[in-house]
C-alpha cells in the first residue's frame, strides 16, 4: 500500500491545528490527548524558525497519544539540512507506525531573512532540498508504515512540484475555489489536505477583525496575496487586510452549522483532509474548542 492510501485511511476527514505555547510540554500532552478523545484524526503543528521545533513537539504528542496522526504543517525547510529532516521523519515514522504525516515548506521571505539566512528562489530552494532528502533516504531507518511527504504549495509551479515530487500538496487559507484547483492540477492519485481557519462566532465586524489580525495578507511578501491574485481577486480587494468578501472568502466564522458547512465544502471540492484552526476567544483553551466542534466536525 502506498502512502496516499495509508494517509487516506488514516488522517480522517477532519483534523485539527494545536498552536501551542512553548512550555509546559505537559500542556502539549494533555491538549492532544484531549483532541484524540475527542474524535479527530489528526494532530497538525507548525514551525517557524527556532522556538517550538516541530519534530520535539510531534515527538511529544506522539508519545501522549495512542492512535491518532501527527503531522507538521510545515516543517521549515530553512530549520534544518534535508538529511536531518529525512533523518527525523524516518525515526519518528519507524517509532510510531503509521501516525506521521510530514509536511514541509519555504515559509517567508521576512522570517527566513529574521534568522540570518538569505531567501532564495522558493520553487528552486524545494527542489533542491527534496533533492537532498532523497539523496539521504538511505541512510534514514525506512518505516514498515510509509508517511506521506506534502509540500506546503500555495501556486501552480509548487502544486506542480508536490504533483511530481511528494505525495501531495498542503495549501493554507485559500477560497474553496483554490481547492478545487488544486485538486484538479494534483490528479487524484496524490493526498490534497488543506489547512482551514474556523472563528467561531456571528458578529460579522469582531469576526472579521480576528482575521485581519492574523496579518495574512499585511505580511511583506505575503504569498497568500499572490495567489489569491491568480485567483481574480483585485489589488484593491486585497489592500488593507483584505476587503469583506476576501475575507469571507479565506475565514470560515459563524456558528458550528454555517462553519461545518465551509469545511465540507472544501472536501467536496477535492480535498482528502482539512486541518482546522479554531478561534473562539471566548473559550478557554484549543483542545476547548476542538471539543466544541468535534459533534458538528465530525
Amino acid at each position: 500500500m502506498t502512502a496516499v492510501d495509508e494517509a487516506r485511511g488514516r488522517l480522517g476527514k477532519v483534523g485539527v491545528v494545536l498552536m501551542t505555547p512553548i512550555a509546559p510540554a505537559e500542556d502539549w500532552r494533555r491538549a492532544a490527548k484531549r483532541v484524540e478523545e475527542a474524535g479527530y484524526g489528526t494532530i497538525w503543528l507548525n514551525e517557524a524558525i527556532g522556538g517550538r521545533e516541530v519534530f520535539s513537539q510531534m515527538s511529544v504528542m506522539l508519545a501522549a497519544t495512542d492512535r491518532i496522526v501527527v503531522g507538521s504543517a510545515i516543517a521549515n525547510l530553512w530549520a534544518r539540512h534535508p538529511a536531518a529532516m529525512q533523518g527525523a521523519a524516518a525515526v519518528l515514522g519507524d517509532a510510531y507506525p503509521g501516525r506521521l504525516a510530514l509536511g514541509v515548506g519555504v515559509s517567508m521571505g521576512a522570517i527566513v531573512e529574521q534568522s540570518g539566512q538569505k531567501w532564495a528562489s522558493p520553487l528552486t530552494k524545494m527542489r533542491e532540498y527534496l533533492d537532498g532528502m532523497d539523496t539521504s533516504a538511505s541512510a534514514a531507518p525506512v518505516p514498515d508504515i510509509p508517511f506521506p511527504r506534502l509540500v506546503a504549495a500555495l501556486g501552480p509551479k509548487m502544486q506542480e512540484l508536490a504533483r511530481d515530487r511528494a505525495d501531495g500538496a498542503l495549501p493554507a487559507a485559500m477560497p474553496v475555489e483554490h481547492t478545487k484547483a488544486t485538486r484538479e492540477r494534483l490528479g487524484q492519485d496524490k493526498l490534497l489536505v488543506v489547512m482551514q481557519t474556523a472563528i467561531l462566532g456571528t458578529d460579522p465586524e469582531k469576526a472579521r477583525g480576528i482575521a485581519r489580525s492574523t496579518q495574512m495578507l499585511a505580511m511583506p511578501g505575503s504569498p497568500y496575496l499572490r495567489s489569491l491574485k491568480t485567483l481574480g481577486y483585485e489589488d484593491a480587494a486585497l489592500a488593507d487586510g483584505g476587503s469583506d468578501e476576501v475575507i469571507d472568502a479565506c475565514f470560515n466564522w459563524g456558528d458550528e452549522t454555517a462553519i461545518v458547512k465551509r469545511i465540507h465544502d472544501h472536501l467536496d471540492a477535492g480535498a482528502d483532509h482539512v486541518g482546522v484552526t479554531v478561534f473562539a476567544p471566548d473559550l478557554p483553551s484549543a483542545a476547548a474548542q476542538y471539543e466544541r466542534l468535534a459533534p458538528f466536525l465530525l
